[in-house]
C-alpha cells in the first residue's frame, strides 16, 4: 500500500507544471536582476556621476529589502492567502522595475531598487510554498530540479542580457524588460494557480523587523560614507554605524525573548547549523562582495564593452552548471566536511589569479580562474545548506532554512558595501592631477581619468594629458582593484576554518519525518 504513491509520485504532471511555469517565471525575473544589474554599476557611476561605494547601494539596499521580507512572507501567506500575495509580489516587483527605469538620480534609484527587492524576496519562498503544495513534499527533488533552471542560467545569462541592454539600447532597459515579463506572469499566475483559503497564522515578529533591517541598513550606511568623508570621526559616518550597532544588539538581544522571532537565534544550539551558518556567511561576504567588481574589472581597466564584460563572467556560471548537479547528488550520499573543503580550494585557486590582475592579465587566465572559481561556487553552496537543515527537527525545518536564507542575503549586502567601500578608498588615492576639475569643481585624480577614458576616449581630447600619466593611473586603478581582491581572497581562506568543522561522518536526515505520517514544512528555496 504504501508503494504505490511513492511510485507515481516520480512524474510531475500536467497540472503540476502549469503551476511550475508560473514559479519559474517570477525566479528568472528575480534571480536574473541581481546579476543583469553587476555589469551595469560602472555606467550608473557616469550617469549619476556617484563613487563606486554609492553605485553599489543599488545592490546593497535590494539584498537588504530581500531579507526584510523573507520572515514575512509565510506569515502573510497564511493571513492573505498564498496566491493573492505572490501575484502582489509579482506586481511590486514589475512596479519597482519600471520606476527603477525612471530614476533621475542615485538616491531615487535606490529607493526603487528597495521596492523591487522587497516583491523579489517573496517570489522564491512564497513559489516553493506554491509547487509544494500542488505536487507534495515527496516530490521537492524534481521540483527543485525544476527550480535550479534559472538558478543556474542566471548567473550566465544575466550579464550577458545586461551587458547587450546596455550597449545597444540604454541602462533603463535592464529594468523596463521585467515590464512584459512581470505583465504575463501576472496573467499566468491568475489563470495558473489555485485560489486558497487564507488561514489562523502565528503571530509576526514586527519589532524584530523593525529592529534588524533599519540596524543593518544604517551600520552599512555609515561605513559606506567613509570614503567621502574621509575619517571616521565624521559624524556621518560615526553616527549611523552606532546607531546601526544599537539597533543590532538590541535585536539579538531581544529575539530570544518572543515565542516565534523574526530569526530564531535558538537554533544555533544545533553544532552544524551554526558551523554551516558561519562557513556560508563569510564565504558569502567574500565571494558576492567581490563578484560584483569582476564586471567592472573588465569595463574600468580593460575598456571592455557591456557586453564583452557580460560575456568574459560567463565562465564562471558554466563552471557552476558543472557541478552544482554532481554536488547535490554527493551531499546525499558523502558528509559535506569531505566534500566542501575541496570545493574552496578550487575558489581560492581561482580567485588568486584576480589578487595579481593589472591593465594586461590574460584573458584566457582570467576566464580559466573565473570556470575554476564556478566549479568550486557549484560544489560550495547547495551542500552547506543541506549540511545546516539536514539534522534539524521537521519543525524546525522551515525557520532554519529562512535563517540561513537571510544570513545569505545579509552576507551578500555586507559583501557588497564593504568591498566597494575598499575600492573606492584605494582610489580615492590616487594622485589629482593639477589645475584639473571636473564639472562639480572636484579635482580629477589619474586614476578617474585613466577609468573615464576607458569608456570614453574622447575625453583625452578634451584633457590632453601626457599619455604616461594616463598609464600611470590605469595601474595604479588596477592595483586597487587587485588589493580589494586580496581582502576577499583572505576571507575566502577564512572560511576554512569554520568548514574544517563541518561533518565528516553521515548523520542521520530529519528532513523526511513526515514519512511517519507529519508532512514536513517546506524549506525556503535559497539563491
Amino acid at each position: 500500500m504504501t508503494q504505490q504513491p511513492v511510485a507515481t509520485s516520480d512524474k510531475l504532471d500536467a497540472a503540476v507544471l502549469k503551476v511550475a511555469g508560473v514559479v519559474v517565471l517570477g525566479a528568472i525575473m528575480s534571480i536574473l536582476d541581481v546579476t543583469v544589474v553587476s555589469v551595469a554599476l560602472p555606467t550608473f557611476q557616469n550617469e549619476f556621476d556617484a563613487s563606486y561605494a554609492r553605485v553599489a547601494w543599488t545592490m546593497t539596499g535590494y539584498t537588504l529589502a530581500l531579507a526584510t521580507v523573507i520572515p514575512l512572507s509565510g506569515w502573510a501567506a497564511d493571513r492573505f492567502g498564498t496566491k493573492r500575495l505572490y501575484m502582489v509580489a509579482l506586481a511590486l516587483f514589475t512596479i519597482g522595475s519600471g520606476l527603477c527605469a525612471t530614476a533621475d538620480s542615485i538616491g531615487e534609484l535606490i529607493g526603487y531598487r528597495v521596492l523591487q527587492g522587497l516583491g523579489g524576496g517573496m517570489l522564491m519562498p512564497l513559489g516553493m510554498t506554491i509547487m509544494t503544495k500542488a505536487a507534495g513534499p515527496h516530490r521537492i527533488g524534481r521540483l527543485m530540479a525544476v527550480l535550479g533552471i534559472p538558478m543556474l542560467l542566471g548567473p550566465i545569462g544575466g550579464p550577458i542580457l545586461g551587458g547587450w541592454l546596455i550597449d545597444t539600447a540604454s541602462w533603463h532597459w535592464i529594468f523596463l524588460i521585467n515590464l512584459p515579463i512581470g505583465v504575463v506572469s501576472l496573467l499566468y499566475a491568475q489563470w495558473a494557480l489555485p485560489k486558497d483559503r487564507p488561514e489562523p497564522s502565528e503571530s509576526f515578529d514586527f519589532l524584530g523587523m523593525l529592529m534588524l533591517s533599519p540596524g543593518l541598513a544604517l551600520f552599512l550606511y555609515g561605513v559606506s560614507s567613509l570614503p567621502e568623508a574621509g575619517t571616521m570621526a565624521d559624524p556621518a559616518v560615526w553616527l549611523p554605524m552606532l546607531a546601526g550597532a544599537a539597533l543590532l544588539v538590541g535585536f539579538v538581544r531581544y529575539s530570544f525573548k518572543p515565542r516565534h522571532p523574526l530569526l530564531d537565534l535558538r537554533l544555533f544550539a544545533n553544532r552544524n547549523l551554526t558551523i554551516a551558518s558561519v562557513s556560508m556567511f563569510v564565504f558569502i561576504i567574500a565571494f558576492m562582495g567581490a563578484g560584483l567588481l569582476f564586471p567592472s574589472y573588465f569595463l574600468q581597466i580593460r575598456g571592455e564593452t557591456a557586453l564583452s564584460a557580460g560575456l568574459l563572467m560567463a565562465p564562471q556560471g558554466i563552471g557552476a552548471m558543472v557541478t552544482m548537479p554532481i554536488a547535490g547528488a554527493l551531499a546525499d550520499r558523502v558528509p559535506v566536511g569531505r566534500t566542501v573543503p575541496f570545493a574552496l580550494v578550487l575558489i581560492a585557486a581561482g580567485f588568486f589569479t584576480f589578487t595579481q590582475v593589472d591593465p594586461d592579465t590574460s584573458y584566457w587566465l582570467l576566464r580559466g580562474s573565473l570556470f575554476v572559481m564556478g566549479l568550486g561556487m557549484g560544489g560550495t553552496m547547495m551542500p552547506i545548506m543541506t549540511s545546516a537543515l539536514k539534522t534539524l527537527q521537521a519543525q524546525d525545518v522551515a525557520r532554519g532554512s529562512t535563517l540561513v536564507n537571510i544570513l545569505q542575503q545579509i552576507g551578500g549586502s555586507v559583501g557588497a558595501a564593504v568591498m566597494s567601500v575598499i575600492l573606492t578608498n584605494e582610489l580615492n588615492g590616487s594622485r589629482p592631477i593639477p589645475g584639473v576639475t571636473d564639472p562639480s569643481g572636484k579635482p580629477v585624480t589619474e586614476a578617474g581619468l585613466a577609468i573615464a577614458s576607458q569608456q570614453r576616449p574622447e575625453l583625452l581630447q578634451q584633457i590632453p594629458v601626457p599619455p604616461a600619466l594616463v598609464e600611470r593611473g590605469l595601474d595604479f586603478a588596477a592595483d586597487a582593484f587587485a588589493t580589494t581582491f586580496w581582502v576577499a581572497f583572505v576571507l575566502v581562506l577564512l572560511t576554512f576554518i569554520p568548514a574544517a568543522f563541518l561533518p565528516r561522518r553521515r548523520e542521520p536526515s530529519h528532513l523526511l519525518d513526515g514519512e511517519q505520517g507529519e508532512e514536513p514544512r517546506t524549506p525556503v528555496a535559497i539563491h
